[in-house]
């Protein structure tokens, strides 16, 4: 047998042809997208709430924005939900939105980016920021009072 490769030519011998595989994770989709958020003025991402905290819940991913991809075509789907301020024009920020992660996915990963599906959640008013601020005041007066009750006299003697 040691003889039979010995008359054979080196170029008879057909190696396998080496294939790459490279996977990229939902959650470094999920970071571009966010980071390209980050950049992106007058809107907000969703909050996670008390029950999906309860539940566990959205917990392995940033909540509202999910990634779906296509191992065949190489390609990836996006869906980003967001807020947006009241008086920013929808159809614009959409294209803003969509154009930027666009460009950045396909830049950094190499993929095709099949598309981007923006979805306006709900409507960012000051009127909601107003109320945040006059929360926190409530928040403070609250803390204020009881640091006056902890700090006041001793009750315990008595007992």
């Amino acid at each position: 047998m040691y003889d039979k490769l010995k008359q054979m030519d080196s170029k008879e011998i057909e190696l396998p042809e080496t294939t790459y595989v490279r996977d990229i994770e939902s959650k470094v989709f999920q970071a571009i997208s966010l980071q390209c958020l980050a950049k992106i003025e007058d809107i907000t991402l969703l909050e996670h709430n008390l029950f999906d905290s309860l539940l566990g819940r959205e917990l392995d991913h940033i909540k509202g924005i999910h990634v779906e991809q296509d191992q065949e075509k190489h390609s990836v789907f996006i869906r980003i939900e967001i807020n947006v301020k009241y008086g920013v024009s929808i159809p614009e920020k959409a294209e803003e939105i969509q154009s930027k992660i666009a460009e950045e996915i396909s830049t950094l990963t190499g993929l095709h980016v099949a598309c981007v599906h923006v979805i306006f959640k709900n409507l960012i008013t000051e009127i909601t920021e107003e109320e945040e601020k006059s929360e926190e005041k409530k928040a403070e007066a609250v803390a204020a009072n009881a640091n006056e009750y902890s700090e006041g006299d001793d009750y315990s003697e008595g007992f």
